[in-house]
């Protein structure tokens, strides 16, 4: 697991991490909700927001570092197909979400919408939180998954 924080894999861990939280901000559209966060700055719910943050940044760092384990592992031609199943999974929930699951769009209701259909993450217990705390799991038991082969 250290190796993944050596030269030149620190490199790739950095790349992924920056190209996943890029996709995740283009895809939920989360550039264009900051500039009305501090707009409407007195109705919103700073704690959930931080929260959100946290959360999306946890799953892109657990996503660099299972992408980058991964490879590693594969190079050694060891099989380690559970973890990469659960890596993928992971990473599309985190996509699916978005940065802020409440108030951008994520990739769940842009589907939906394809078909006509009205879905927002809003309309779920913890508002979109839970699939956040799903992905991070799934990245953490991928990682464990991993660890294990080694």
């Amino acid at each position: 697991m250290e190796r993944v924080f050596r030269k030149p894999y620190v490199y790739w861990t950095i790349g992924i991490f920056l190209s996943y939280m890029i996709l995740n901000i283009l895809i939920s559209g989360f550039y264009k909700t900051v500039q009305l966060i501090f707009i409407y700055a007195k109705t919103v719910n700073w704690a959930e927001l931080t929260i959100s943050i946290i959360f999306s940044l946890a799953i892109g760092v657990l996503v660099a570092i299972n992408a980058v384990y991964s490879y590693i592992l594969y190079k050694e031609r060891k099989k380690c197909l559970e973890g990469n199943t659960l890596t993928g999974i992971g990473t599309l929930g985190g996509l699916a979400v978005g940065v802020c699951p409440l108030c951008v769009t994520g990739l769940f209701p842009l589907i939906f919408g394809i078909f006509g259909l009205s879905f927002s993450l809003a309309s779920l217990p913890f508002k979109g939180l839970e699939i956040q705390v799903l992905a991070i799991i799934l990245l953490t038991t991928s990682l464990y998954l991993l660890m294990k082969k080694r």
